[in-house]
């Protein structure tokens, strides 16, 4: 059904529209990809720069370290290569910590020379 039409209107091109039957996905079927604001908007751009700590490390376990499509089978594995990964993340802040380079404390990525 057309857009226009779900929210009562009537759509005026639906002769010429070339989608006979658009797709609809309901927003609670996965609300990581079908968010209620737009990705590209400044509205979610305000709102993500205003994450916590906690959901960017989890973030950077997700993208950086690979868990996002895990193949570790079982949670006794899971809980070990997360916890190995956390301890990865403290000892790289660390040395940047002790290298006195405290705008490298958040990087993944060896500094450019």
């Amino acid at each position: 059904m057309c857009p226009v039409e779900v929210s009562g209107g009537v759509c005026d091109g639906a002769a010429k529209c070339p989608v006979k039957h658009p797709l609809r996905i309901a927003l609670d079927e996965d609300r990581r990809i079908f968010t209620p604001i737009d990705r590209a908007s400044y509205k979610w751009k305000r709102q993500h720069a205003h994450r916590t700590a906690g959901e960017r490390v989890n973030s950077r376990l997700d993208v950086s370290f690979g868990f996002e499509l895990p193949t570790i089978r079982g949670l006794k594995e899971m809980r070990l290569r997360c916890g190995l990964a956390l301890i990865v993340m403290l000892a790289m802040a660390l040395s940047c910590i002790r290298a006195k380079q405290p705008d490298r404390l958040r990087s993944l990525v060896p500094k450019a020379v």
